[in-house]
């Protein structure tokens, strides 16, 4: 972003000092880390399966699936992290780094909680429901009731009342939503110049995500309602964790931390759409050690 600096907040000089402020923070994502853990323990809320209703859940038990869920964390995490360490060797802003891994895992894990608390209470059979229930071919009810009375793998049956909503498309838009949110305020994507290029850029990572959807219902895991539940889920998560920690990008610093918007307004800027100048202004007279107090102070909270 040309005209922003950030000298002075790297990783060894002020890394340990604003993770030390967000300690509850990330206190709060470890917890999140085993209620998730939890709800992938319990077993799902059983919805009753008669034989009606086979009809539409005979589709073929395709393991292993097109994208395994191992390969999710990879698209959703790791390369936009990638993508967050790479501005922050060419700016050094830790603060950036900081607030878009933070914001990004917080997506992530607060999607997953949602995701798998939904299926669990839901309860909704796979698409392949049948194939996991009876292995063999071979349907068997329960008098009276009429609902399934299930012979196959028990680990499988348990996976096939998981449909609704779909984790990896939940996933996918959590991690790479926020990732499309972080390019439009770095690229400056709604600058009013008319680069398509730029909403290129923007939403690959969207049609990353969307694919990764679409894949979860060729391979029969999903409904197709559940993989635009997950999306949705998905989208209005990241884009919360993002404003929480970066403006909309529209504006013309919209790619900075509300940490230095902050900054630059208790340091007398007046006219927001000329604070990208004010800064370079405050650049030549205060000292690397000024501006370093001024944020650490802003990021503790000291200067509201």
């Amino acid at each position: 972003m040309p005209g922003i600096q950030f000298g002075g907040h790297t990783l060894k000089s002020h890394g340990t000092k604003v993770a030390r402020v967000h300690l509850h923070d990330w206190i709060i994502l470890l917890l999140l880390v085993l209620i998730d853990a939890g709800l992938n323990l319990i077993e799902p809320f059983h919805r009753y399966v008669g034989p009606e209703m086979m009809t539409d859940l005979k589709y073929p038990l395709k393991i292993p699936d097109t994208i395994p869920f191992w390969a999710v964390p990879i698209f959703a995490i790791i390369v936009p992290c990638t993508i967050f360490l790479i501005y922050y060797l060419i700016r050094r802003d830790v603060y950036d780094l900081h607030h878009a891994t933070l914001g990004i895992l917080f997506s992530i894990l607060v999607t997953a909680v949602i995701t798998d608390s939904i299926k669990d209470a839901v309860g909704r059979p796979r698409p392949d429901f049948f194939w996991r229930c009876f292995p063999d071919g071979v349907p068997v009810f329960k008098k009276g009731i009429g609902d399934v009375l299930c012979s196959g793998d028990q680990s499988i049956i348990k996976e096939g009342y998981k449909s609704f909503p779909s984790g990896h498309t939940s996933w996918s838009f959590a991690g790479l939503g926020f990732l499309s949110w972080y390019l439009c305020g770095k690229i400056k994507a709604f600058d009013q110049r008319g680069h398509v290029a730029k909403l290129c850029l923007v939403i690959l990572p969207l049609l990353v995500a969307a694919l990764i959807g679409i894949s979860r219902v060729d391979d029969y895991w999903h409904h197709w309602t559940d993989v635009f539940a997950g999306a949705l889920i998905g989208s209005v998560v990241c884009s919360l964790c993002y404003l929480q920690f970066f403006p909309f990008p529209h504006g013309i610093n919209g790619g900075a931390t509300h940490t230095f918007l902050r900054l630059l307004e208790e340091n007398g800027s007046k006219n927001s759409t000329n604070i990208e100048m004010d800064h370079m202004r405050n650049h030549v007279t205060a000292t690397p050690e000024s501006r370093s107090q001024d944020l650490d102070a802003m990021e503790n909270g000291r200067r509201y």
